[in-house]
């Protein structure tokens, strides 16, 4: 199964959030929530550079990235994705890409007074090596 499946990316589309976790320096993980994107090959994420993700990221790339919903019967579908973030430099790509954050999540121009994306923030994309889902039908 990979990222690029129908079942998967209609998924990821009913969601705002999923759960990012890194691996800290002692081994545990950090989970937090996060706002992304989805595209077949990957996840893309912004965070503000300074946070424990981050840093966890630039010491450890190994991520895995959770999305889940319970139905009304309880029945809970879900996507895991493991895999290796990968900070993104600013370009065109990254300029793109910004531009798809602000159409899926109306509140960051007000978030970041205007539409460019903060100095102190960075992007970086989720790029996976293995996904698994459930009860997606």
């Amino acid at each position: 199964m990979g990222l690029d499946e129908a079942r998967v990316q209609s998924f990821l589309a009913t969601k705002d959030v999923v759960v990012l976790a890194t691996v800290q320096a002692t081994g545990a993980p950090l989970a937090m929530p996060m706002w992304f994107l989805h595209e077949p090959a990957a996840l893309t994420m912004i965070s503000v550079g300074d946070t424990q993700k981050v840093r966890n990221i630039r010491r450890d790339r190994r991520v895995c990235v959770v999305a889940e919903a319970v139905g009304a019967g309880g029945e809970i579908r879900g996507v895991t994705v493991q895999g290796r973030a990968e900070l993104l430099a600013d370009g065109p790509e990254r300029r793109a890409l910004i531009g798809r954050f602000h159409e899926k999540y109306r509140g960051l121009e007000r978030l970041w007074a205007g539409k460019a994306m903060p100095a102190n923030r960075v992007m970086f994309r989720i790029v996976p090596s293995r996904v698994r889902s459930w009860g997606l039908g």
